[in-house]
C-alpha cells in the first residue's frame, strides 16, 4: 500500500493515471489528430470489445459467490442491457455509431480483431473467469474507475472529428459517460468490507494491473504504425 492513502484511494488512483488512460494514441485521439484509418479503426475495434462485453460481465457475475458483490455488478450488467429498454442497449447505441461513420456493424461482425483487441478481450475473459475471485473483482474495479478519464479523451476527440462526419451519433460515448459516476459507486460498494483484508489486496492488485496492462496495448495497437509492423 502507497504511504497515507487507503487501498480503495490507491487502486482508484491507479486505474485513473495507467497508461491504459495516459497512452500515445489515446491522448492523440482527443486532440482529434489521428488518421482516417486510425478514426475508423478505434470504432471498429472498440466495437469488438463493446459486443463481447456484457457476455464477458456476464461470466465474472455468475462467477461472484459473495451476493453483496453479485448485487453490484447485476447493476452494471442490467444497465449493458439497456435497463430494461431494448432501444438503450448500449451494443445497439454503438451499432448505430458505426452506421453514423459509414460503417456496416455487419461486417465488422465477420472482420478479424487486431490480436491486441484479441488479446483484451482475452485477457477480460481470463481474468474474470480466476479461480481467485478477488483477481477478477480488481479487474473489474480497474475497468471501472479508468472510464470516466478514458470517455472525457474519446468524447473530446469525437466532436473534433464531427467536422468530418457530420452526421456522427456518438450518444454511445456520451451515454456511458453519463452512467460511469454509478459504475464507480457500484465496484466502490463491491469491494466494501474486503478493503482491508491483505490476502485480498494482493490479488486484486495484480487483476486490477493486469486487466490496466492490456487496455493500455489495446489502445496502442491501432497506431497505423503498428497495424503496418504486423502486415
Amino acid at each position: 500500500m502507497i504511504a497515507g492513502i487507503d487501498f480503495e484511494t490507491e487502486m482508484k488512483q491507479l486505474a485513473k493515471t495507467h497508461g491504459a488512460v495516459d497512452n500515445a494514441f489515446l491522448n492523440r485521439f482527443a486532440q482529434g489528430n489521428v488518421s482516417k484509418a486510425e478514426f475508423k479503426r478505434a470504432g471498429v475495434e472498440f466495437a469488438h470489445f463493446s459486443r463481447e462485453w456484457p457476455a464477458i460481465l456476464a461470466t465474472l457475475l455468475v462467477n461472484t459467490p459473495d451476493e453483496n458483490e453479485a448485487a453490484e455488478l447485476t447493476k452494471i450488467l442490467v444497465s449493458e442491457l439497456g435497463d430494461l429498454n431494448p432501444q438503450n442497449r448500449h451494443e445497439l447505441l454503438m451499432r448505430k455509431f458505426l452506421r453514423s461513420i459509414d460503417v456496416d456493424p455487419k461486417e465488422v461482425m465477420r472482420q478479424e480483431q487486431l490480436p491486441t483487441t484479441k488479446a483484451f478481450n482475452d485477457g477480460l475473459k481470463r481474468l474474470f473467469a480466476d479461480k481467485d475471485h478477488f483477481v477478477a473483482l480488481g479487474a473489474e474495479f480497474a475497468l471501472e474507475n479508468m472510464a470516466i478519464p478514458m470517455w472525457d479523451k474519446i468524447i473530446a476527440g469525437l466532436k473534433i472529428k464531427k467536422a468530418e462526419h457530420p452526421k456522427m451519433d456518438i450518444v454511445f460515448f456520451t451515454f456511458h459517460r453519463a452512467l460511469e459516476e454509478g459504475h464507480e459507486d457500484a465496484m466502490s460498494n463491491a469491494l466494501g468490507a474486503h478493503a482491508h483484508n491483505l490476502v485480498m489486496q494482493a490479488s486484486f492488485r495484480r487483476g486490477a494491473h493486469e486487466l490496466l496492462n492490456v487496455l493500455e496495448q489495446f489502445w496502442l495497437g491501432m497506431d497505423d504504425k503498428r497495424v503496418g509492423e504486423i502486415k
